[in-house]
């Protein structure tokens, strides 16, 4: 039934009474019903200003990976201190959630304590790169439980799954224990990226592991989930260039992955925002003459997923971003240079 519809019927039992209250009741009750069903101006959202980037963090050492705790807070990792640090998204202020963690090796660079995540309250940590025979340690390449502020329990080792179940898929590889890079919770347990052995795999709170999918040299990095489909970025082998940068997804039942966009270079991480959009990173722009592994300062962007595969820029000129989170429609990175932005007005609407 239209508006017009609705404002006759209500009016009927108001002309019946005209004689005894008057038309002017009449008009008054009219005005109200209309008022009732036409929305004021302040009800419609107001222009979108376009994407804004503030600077919320610095000072954050080896930070790689994060994720928004039950509190509705930003957990970061940093490697470099064997550090979990908790981060306020409005104000900035920095805590130390969890200390005591394995460490990156200095000779490395990247490694250690590098993502976390949620199930039922309590945190758990992926660690990598301290246990490989080539630069051996006493520390579990694997998963971690947060037991207290400086105890924890591994619940999985994932190192020593990769030196007894290797690749079977051909590609040149070298650490043996791979470079596990992202945690995703998933079905009660999680989904691991081995963004060196080139595979996913999943893991339960048993510590059973299994090869969820594997690939060839596709660099599996970030990973997102919603509903039984899962998301997840390629970097692409060395030099990371663009046509080598996809967002792919696949399922429990798919032996291989389907190409959901692609054509942005040196891809870190994917995540929907608070309106089921879909969003990746960009660690940045290679130049293969002066370091074929590593992204260009201010080179990286965010980027939205489009239903035709292709990608749009949000916001660039990034200094080598490395994970992504949202909260509701705000968007939050973290960069190799320690620091965490967020950016407003990514998806509103005009």
């Amino acid at each position: 039934m239209n508006t017009q519809n609705i404002l006759a019927l209500a009016l009927k039992p108001a002309m019946r009474v005209t004689k005894s209250v008057g038309i002017g009741v009449v008009l008054l009750l009219a005005a109200a019903l209309i008022g009732v069903i036409t929305p004021s101006a302040a009800s419609f959202p107001p222009p979108c200003g376009g994407p804004t980037a503030t600077q919320l963090v610095t000072g954050l050492q080896g930070a790689m990976g994060s994720t928004v705790g039950p509190d509705g807070a930003l957990y970061v990792t940093e490697g470099a201190l064997g550090t979990i640090s908790r981060v306020d998204p409005q104000t900035g202020e920095k805590t130390t959630f969890a200390t005591g963690l394995p460490t990156a090796i200095p000779a490395i660079g990247i490694g250690g304590a590098i993502d976390v995540a949620f199930i039922d309250n309590i945190a758990y940590v992926l660690v990598t790169l301290v246990s490989d025979p080539l630069f051996p340690s006493s520390d579990v390449d694997g998963i971690y439980r947060v037991d207290g502020p400086d105890s924890f329990t591994v619940v999985a080792d994932i190192g020593q799954f990769n030196l007894d179940n290797p690749p079977t898929i051909p590609f040149p590889y070298f650490i043996r224990t791979g470079l596990q890079y992202a945690l995703q919770t998933y079905r009660g347990g999680f989904l691991v990226t081995d963004a060196h052995l080139n595979r996913v795999l999943r893991v339960a709170l048993d510590g059973e592991i299994s090869v969820f999918i594997a690939f060839d040299n596709i660099v599996p990095t970030g990973l997102e989930v919603r509903g039984n489909t899962v998301y997840m970025d390629e970097a692409g082998a060395d030099p990371h260039v663009p046509q080598d940068g996809k967002v792919v997804s696949f399922g429990p039942r798919s032996p291989t992955a389907t190409e959901v966009a692609s054509g942005n270079p040196f891809l870190l991480d994917v995540e929907f925002d608070g309106g089921g959009r879909l969003y990746a990173l960009s660690h940045g722009t290679v130049d293969p003459l002066r370091d074929p592994s590593n992204a260009q300062p201010n080179t990286g962007a965010l980027v939205k997923v489009n239903e035709d595969g292709t990608f749009t820029v949000i916001t660039d000129g990034l200094d080598r971003p490395t994970s992504l989170e949202f909260i509701g429609n705000t968007a939050y990175f973290v960069t190799l240079t320690g620091q965490i932005w967020k950016i407003d007005g990514v998806s509103c609407q005009p």
